[in-house]
This record gives structure tokens, C-alpha cells and sequence, in this order.
């Protein structure tokens, strides 16, 4: 029996659809799972353009993906956590649990991580095989289609909760999907005031839906002024960088208040020039994000999930068919949007 996926077969822009014959033989610790629904995120932009980064990290042949829900149809012989019949969702980072990060309980910088769709075969694809470790069990009974976005809620809820956030004014920058969620987290926990701050009137508007008290269009207002004009002159408690943008870095080390702090989650495509004396003087710090807290977030989200606190209907704002990738991208590019979700059927 072969079954269909994406991957990336040569070394240029663009996927092929190609069939792969299913392997069923199992590890004792491994699951196979039907794919029901797959969420597009900017790494897989990243590989689809086949750009400087994708150059140098991925190796063709591969299937991609990443993001994805589905429900188990065979389990290994040693598998306790799920079973068969089991909607799941998937932490995507394959880790060792032998180095000394995984020892110490930050298995999200694991020395031997391998991320599906990037190190090993993704989940742009109808069936594919995880750890059992792995997997998120769904409780709640979410329709799949929101189910394949948790694991990028992973990172806005790795990003939000990493500083305390509460009563906090806290500023957004950068409402691409992940920041808007991170803007539905800190409404949910109770931020004093939420700023938004980004370059596109289509995500200003969905950060606004979401929740945020004050957005600023950073194209066309001085964000610095705004902000400290928005919190009586003092700057926020902490910023929660989505952009990875060089410039807006800069500015949240200006209106961040002193003592305050910066969670990064953005990534950013070059080296950056900062002003560190800025940063040490004020007190500053800085906090790198990557991956989600094994498995401290996954708890979080399904806390979140069980009390019904989360808006994932209005982050999602495009439902294609699995057969839709090529114009799933198109979308993408235009940065019109906020997640994109690709169903499959179920068999």
C-alpha cells in the first residue's frame, strides 16, 4: 500500500507530490498515525523557496512538514500512553532524553534534536510514524483542523508564560499566526494592557478580534512614542518578539521599561547590530525561545484547551484541501492571512 506526501526531492524551489509505500513495522515505542489535517508555519517557506537557510540545513529527499493531527491506527508492542483511535497532536522535536539538556528537563535544546520535516521525514503526508512520547492525546473533542496548530501554540505559549505576564503591560511585535497567538494567550491570562505592533492592516485588524487593547502600524507611526505615550512614559514589562526584524528589536530595547524584559522568538535572517549598552544599563533580559518546554507547555495548552480559553477559530483563517499546497503557499507569500490548515480525509 503506498500513500501520498510532499517532499522536497532536489535541491530548487518548490515541492513534488509524491507516493510513498507504507512502512508498518513499528518500533516497541513508536505509533502510526492516519494524518488528518497539516498547518503550514514560515520554516516550510523557508524550504519550499529553498532559500540561504534551507540550504545549508535541509537534505533532499524529504518529506515536509511539520504541524499535524491525526488519529493512531497501529501502536507498538511497548506503547502505553496512547492507543488506537486516539486523535493526537505532536510535539515535532525528536529528542535523545540521554543528553545532558534532556537530563536537566530542557529537552527543548536537546544536543540531538531531529525535527520532523527538516532533519527527518515531515508530516505533509497521509500517514506518518512518531514516538509515542511525542504525541498530545486530544481530550476535548477540537475538530482536527485546529488540532494541527498546537504545536506553533507551543511556541507563542513557550514565548508568553516564560516572563510573568499577568497585570503586565506587555507589547506584541510581529502578528503573524504565532503572535496573534501569543495576543489570545495574554488575553487569556490577564495582561494589564496588550500593544500590537505590525506592518499589515489585515493582521493589525485579527490582533484587535484577538483581543489587543492598543495597535500600532509600525509603518506608519513612531512606535517608540506610541508605546511610552500608551503607558504614561514608562514602557512596557515585557515585549514578545514574533518579527525577527532587526529595527524593531532596536525599538522594543527602547520602550521596554527598565528592569523590564524581552522574550525572542523571532528569528532573524542576519546578523543584528544592537545597542547592548542600552540593555545593560536599563537592566534588561533577554530570554532566547526555541521549541516548546518539554513537556511543561504541552500541560499548559491543554489546561487552555479544557477551560475553553482559546480562539484558534480566528487565527485560522484559511481551510484548504490537502491538495491545495501550491496555492497554500501563494497565500502564504502575500502574508494576507493567518494560519493556513490543509485537511485530509479520513479513511
Amino acid at each position: 500500500m503506498t500513500f501520498k506526501a510532499y517532499a522536497k526531492l532536489e535541491k530548487k524551489p518548490g515541492f513534488t507530490l509524491i507516493e510513498k509505500k507504507i512502512d508498518s513495522n513499528l518500533n516497541p515505542h513508536e505509533v502510526l498515525i492516519k494524518v488528518l489535517s497539516v498547518s503550514l508555519c514560515g520554516t516550510d517557506v523557508h524550504i519550499y523557496n529553498w532559500d540561504n537557510w534551507a540550504q545549508k540545513r535541509i537534505k533532499p529527499p524529504l518529506v515536509i512538514g511539520h504541524e499535524f493531527a491525526g488519529k493512531v491506527i497501529k501502536i507498538g508492542r511497548d506503547v502505553t500512553r496512547v492507543k488506537v483511535g486516539d486523535v493526537v497532536a505532536s510535539e515535532t522535536h525528536i529528542v535523545c532524553g540521554k543528553c545532558e539538556f534532556c537530563r536537566k528537563g530542557m529537552a527543548h535544546i536537546c544536543e540531538n534534536t531531529k525535527i520532523i520535516g527538516v532533519d527527518v521525514d515531515g508530516a505533509f503526508a497521509e500517514y506518518i510514524k512518531m514516538p509515542e512520547d511525542n504525541l498530545f492525546v486530544d481530550t476535548s473533542g477540537m475538530d482536527p483542523k485546529y488540532l494541527s496548530v498546537l504545536e506553533p501554540l507551543g511556541n507563542a505559549v513557550h514565548t508568553v508564560y516564560h516572563f510573568e505576564t499577568k497585570l503586565k503591560d506587555v507589547a506584541v511585535v510581529g502578528c503573524g499566526p504565532i503572535g496573534l497567538m501569543g495576543i489570545d494567550l495574554l488575553k487569556a491570562i490577564g495582561a494589564k494592557k496588550i500593544i500590537a505592533i505590525e506592518t499589515i492592516k489585515q493582521r493589525l485588524d485579527l490582533a484587535k478580534q484577538l483581543g489587543a487593547d492598543v495597535v500600532i502600524d509600525a509603518k506608519n507611526e513612531d512606535v517608540v512614542e506610541r508605546v511610552l505615550a500608551e503607558t504614561d512614559g514608562r514602557g512596557v514589562d515585557v515585549v514578545c518578539e514574533f518579527s525577527g526584524n532587526e529595527g524593531a528589536l532596536r525599538q522594543a530595547v527602547s520602550y521596554v521599561k527598565k528592569g523590564g524584559a524581552i522574550s525572542l522568538l523571532g528569528v532573524f535572517s542576519e546578523e543584528v547590530k544592537l545597542d547592548l549598552n542600552e540593555m545593560i544599563f536599563k537592566g534588561i533580559t533577554a530570554y532566547g525561545v526555541t521549541g516548546r518546554k518539554m513537556y511543561e507547555n504541552w500541560d499548559q495548552i491543554k489546561a487552555l484547551l479544557e477551560m475553553k480559553k482559546l480562539n484558534l477559530d480566528k487565527i485560522v483563517t484559511h481551510h484548504l484541501a490537502f491538495d491545495e499546497m501550491e496555492k497554500a503557499f501563494e497565500i502564504m507569500k502575500n502574508k494576507q492571512c493567518g494560519k493556513i490548515v490543509l485537511s485530509l480525509e479520513e479513511v
